[in-house]
């Protein structure tokens, strides 16, 4: 199996060590970096399979690291993860909303740690072999063109956009302000509008529409 390359972004000196070390002891290379500055020019320069970044650090906070990368052509598919001790809500949902793929709290367990890494990395590479090794990327800025193009309501198509960014129910609950519940009536009736019968079915048949319209004027209905 080929080394991944995390990219970690954490201005705390005893934080950064011990991560750097437990990634390191899982056969991960590491790329480590003190602040959001050095953090997107290091990630420019590596192309990194992963990103873990703090939110609150000097100059550059973790927010605006990610909206810079997801900018970047070359980046925006990167996993990004958000490890900090900014754990309410209002947090998550902000995180969530710029892009970010995960939010674990300080101090997450090793377990929590590795898992998200392994996860996220899972379903960049799924996404890679759905595309054929082809450049795609999907628009993730409107939930419209799933409501149009596959038949759903409104929130139905907001739970799909975020079920298409791998966000979990409780994320997907969190970020739109709704009860787990809620989030899986509304994917019960997607499912069977779109007649598939897991996740991944619902993610492939958006990321067929979101990947047509992030491809370009031409390719849109």
């Amino acid at each position: 199996m080929t080394m991944k390359t995390v990219l970690l972004i954490e201005d705390d000196d005893d934080m950064r060590r011990n991560i750097s070390t437990i990634l390191e002891m899982e056969n991960y290379r590491v790329i480590v970096c003190r602040d959001g500055a050095t953090g997107l020019a290091r990630a420019r320069e590596a192309t990194p399979d992963i990103i873990l970044c703090d939110i609150m650090m000097p100059g550059i906070d973790g927010y605006e690291v990610l909206r810079q990368l997801r900018q970047d052509p070359h980046l925006v598919q990167t996993p990004f993860i958000f490890l900090t001790a900014r754990g309410e809500k209002r947090d998550i949902r902000e995180g969530m909303s710029l892009g970010a793929d995960d939010y674990l709290t300080k101090p997450a367990t090793v377990t929590d740690l590795l898992s998200a890494l392994e996860v996220r990395l899972a379903r960049s590479q799924a996404v890679r072999a759905a595309s054929g090794g082809a450049a795609f990327h999907p628009d993730f800025s409107s939930a419209a063109p799933l409501e149009r193009d596959l038949g759903l309501t409104p929130r139905e198509a907001e739970v799909l956009l975020w079920v298409a960014q791998g966000k979990s129910n409780a994320d997907i609950a969190t970020i739109l302000e709704m009860t787990v519940h809620t989030v899986k009536k509304h994917l019960q009736n997607t499912f069977e509008k779109l007649g598939v019968e897991t996740r991944n079915g619902a993610t492939f048949r958006a990321l067929e529409v979101l990947g047509r319209r992030g491809a370009g004027p031409e390719h849109m209905a």
